[in-house]
């Protein structure tokens, strides 16, 4: 049996050796990429709830996801990721991940690692995904930031106004369908990035709304 320490690092160096000629998904277009979060999603219900210590990468970001030949997304660079042997956080001086994917009130100001600061940096990461706009884009300055400028687009048919062009088309076929489903994944990447980490979701809880988000837009479409 391997430690979990060791399931950690040799995971992570298999992911480097089998996919650094891949793009990172932040340097690809979204049409191009056709990819399924709920891949990383499912990763990181693994890392927290999987094991009997669990595990925070510590830095989530697009540049650290990685897709497979078949588009299957995979989790990278697990080389400050930490073990949290006293529960689900833990305290560290000082701090390692890249700004703008972590959780300012506890991680950026007082140095807690979590798995709640985790599913922060994936809902960042959800809204930069469909929206390609980065957390530190020069477009957001003073008071808007993603966050914001995503929950302003969650008026009606405003989803338009900040999702990828290449994503949704007024005259492409299932247009509601395609809105209502991009909707409720912004909605999605804000209850991920609350504020307080008590108002986050679980990763379980995220593997199990995109299920149901997905269940939904086949649906709406007619596939099932």
């Amino acid at each position: 049996m391997v430690s979990t320490r060791g399931d950690v690092y040799n995971f992570g160096i298999v992911v480097m050796e089998t996919f650094t000629r891949r793009r990172p998904i932040d340097e690809m277009f979204v049409g191009e990429m056709n990819l399924n979060l709920s891949d990383v999603a499912v990763t990181l219900e693994q890392l927290h709830h999987g094991y009997a210590i669990p595990i925070v990468h510590c830095d989530l970001k697009p540049s650290n996801i990685l897709p497979d030949d078949a588009m299957v997304a995979h989790v990278a660079d697990f080389g400050i990721a930490k073990l949290l042997f006293g529960g689900d956080s833990m305290t560290q001086i000082m701090t390692l991940a890249t700004v703008g994917y972590m959780a300012p009130t506890e991680y950026e100001m007082e140095g807690i690692v979590s798995t709640r600061g985790e599913v922060y940096s994936f809902g960042i990461v959800v809204m930069e995904t469909f929206t390609k706009r980065k957390p530190t884009d020069e477009m957001f300055v003073g008071e808007m930031n993603l966050k914001q400028w995503v929950s302003n687009s969650l008026l009606p048919d405003a989803v338009v106004e900040v999702v990828d062009a290449n994503l949704l088309g007024a005259k492409e076929d299932h247009f509601v369908a395609n809105r209502d489903c991009l909707s409720s994944i912004m909605r999605l990447g804000l209850a991920c990035s609350a504020e307080s980490p008590e108002e986050r979701m679980s990763m379980q809880e995220v593997v199990v709304t995109l299920n149901k988000i997905k269940i939904k837009f086949l649906k709406d479409t007619g596939v099932v």
